[in-house]
């Protein structure tokens, strides 16, 4: 019975038959169910990796565009619409300086009014291109010679309380909400303004694995929450954190809520960078190698190799350069799109932290307490500020040449705790530098926050003012206005546990 079955062919279609598919195939309810399940499909690949919660972001995406007003909009409707924006903000700007200096647009004739809007938008041409010049670097604005002396009352004040110390800062672009991460594992974000706080909660061990993190290895029996390093993106959507779990996590600001793990490192995280503008991720760590991802895409991009050492700290401005120190005694400028580097090797000590003054300029922190200027053409520092953040005094800093101490460790002769205690408070833990100014800061566990001026052509750093703070300064940001500085202090170092200052309080300044 089942051989006649499968050997009767199958019937000619029938006319009637032909016209009923026909029918079927004109019939909207069967045109659009095809298109559904390809749509379907089509999400399925798109979000393979992500977690359940963003795959419901993903299907009521109509909806929240719908709820903006921005249903059905391209990205490049997008950008025009941002710029057209921004370009209305620049002009109420101008307007205003307008009015402040000059009487209304009332009452005067049609040709004066075209005659005040082609000066006011010609104001807001030469805005917009100081603004670009000093977003690329080409012009530093001059705010070191506007900063106040800071009063005797003044000085920092506590903006967030943490249990342990803190290990990391970062600021929105807008300078409206800040972020920060410590050793227990707590990641805060705070409004600038009122100092309203909120907490980012960490999913079960099964979201983890769910949203691509992988099982620790080594002597670890699960994921460590220890956090040393954050990053917050141009746009604000996206905080990335590392730590010694060795994966880089996501998430999404807007909600507050873990979206992606990046596993790939074979070490601890200890920095991260966004690059200016985009969703370029770079990641540094003790497995001596600098990663590139995308977290538009949740892809890992490729991994840079050079340094011999932990790569401790990293930074990146809008060109794909990016800037990262290592317990090699070496700084390495990395050009992405040429696939190559320059190295720049410390004259005595080691390099602690680094940062970006602009495309060819770069400032860097010495565990032996001093503070160096590079240029992108010399190998060696242009300027060196030695005993920048000092604290040993002159009796104990000779016992320290004669036993021949270098960076807090034994080279010859006996060392006590005493002195090496002090030379750890000495090591400058973190530098910063206004984006596109002249203006930097720089901070150790010595008891201080010393402010620099940074000199044109490589010229050299001058002193400002030296602002008294407590406690190991781990990170700092500031406002790209340059009305503040943000720092992260704990009572030990972000990295290790080679100093403590009891008297200190954790938390954000």
């Amino acid at each position: 019975m089942k051989g006649k079955n499968h050997n009767k062919a199958k019937p000619p279609p029938q006319r009637g038959a032909k016209k009923g598919a026909k029918k079927r195939l004109q019939d909207p309810f069967f045109e659009t169910e095809p298109k559904r399940r390809r749509n379907f499909e089509e999400e399925e690949i798109l979000s393979s990796g992500e977690d359940s919660d963003d795959d419901s972001g993903r299907n009521d995406a109509g909806e929240a565009a719908e709820a903006e007003g921005e249903e059905g909009e391209t990205a490049a409707e997008k950008r025009k619409r941002v710029a057209e924006e921004y370009l209305d903000k620049i002009r109420a700007m101008a307007k205003r300086e307008e009015e402040e200096e000059e009487e209304d647009d009332e009452g005067l004739s049609g040709d004066e009014r075209r005659v005040r809007e082609g000066e006011r938008d010609s104001r807001v041409a030469s805005i917009l291109q100081q603004e670009q010049l000093e977003d690329s670097g080409r012009v530093r604005r001059l705010l070191a010679s506007r900063v106040q002396k800071p009063e005797t009352a003044g000085g920092f004040q506590l903006l967030v309380k943490n249990r342990q110390s803190v290990t990391a800062v970062v600021l929105s672009e807008d300078d409206l909400r800040g972020f920060s991460a410590s050793k227990n594992g707590s990641i805060v974000s705070w409004d600038v303004d009122s100092w309203k706080t909120e907490k980012y909660t960490w999913p079960s061990e099964e979201v983890l694995k769910s949203h691509g993190a992988k099982d620790p290895q080594g002597r670890a029996t699960k994921h460590s929450q220890h956090v040393s390093a954050l990053a917050v993106s141009s746009d604000g959507r996206y905080l990335a954190s590392g730590g010694f779990d060795r994966h880089i996590h996501l998430w999404d600001t807007r909600i507050r809520e873990h979206i992606q793990a990046f596993p790939g490192h074979k070490g601890p995280v200890s920095c991260l960078a966004f690059r200016q503008g985009t969703s370029e991720l770079f990641s540094g760590s003790f497995d001596r190698t600098i990663k590139i991802w995308n977290a538009e895409d949740r892809s890992y991009i490729t991994t840079l190799f050079g340094h011999q050492s932990e790569v401790l700290t990293i930074d990146c401005l809008r060109k794909e350069r990016v800037l990262t120190v290592g317990r090699d005694r070496t700084m390495h400028l990395w050009k992405v799109p040429e696939e190559s580097q320059l190295v720049f090797r410390a004259p005595n000590s080691s390099l602690e932290c680094c940062c970006f003054i602009s495309n060819d300029e770069f400032l860097s922190g010495s565990d032996d307490g001093s503070i160096e200027q590079w240029s992108v053409l010399r190998k060696k520092p242009a300027h060196i500020v030695k005993n920048a953040h000092a604290l040993l005094t002159p009796q104990k800093s000779e016992r320290r040449e004669k036993l021949g101490l270098s960076n807090g460790h034994i080279d010859n002769g006996v060392l006590n705790s005493e002195d090496l205690s002090s030379s750890a408070h000495s090591w400058v833990g973190s530098v910063a530098v206004c984006r596109s100014s002249d203006l930097a800061a720089s901070g150790a566990g010595n008891g201080s926050v010393r402010l620099w001026e940074i000199k044109s052509d490589s010229k050299g750093i001058q002193p400002l003012f030296e602002l008294p703070l407590v406690g190991f300064v781990n990170s700092m940001a500031f406002a790209k206005s340059g009305k503040f500085l943000v720092a992260g202090v704990g009572q030990e170092p972000r990295l290790g546990r080679w100093g403590r200052l009891a008297t200190a309080q954790n938390g954000v300044y």
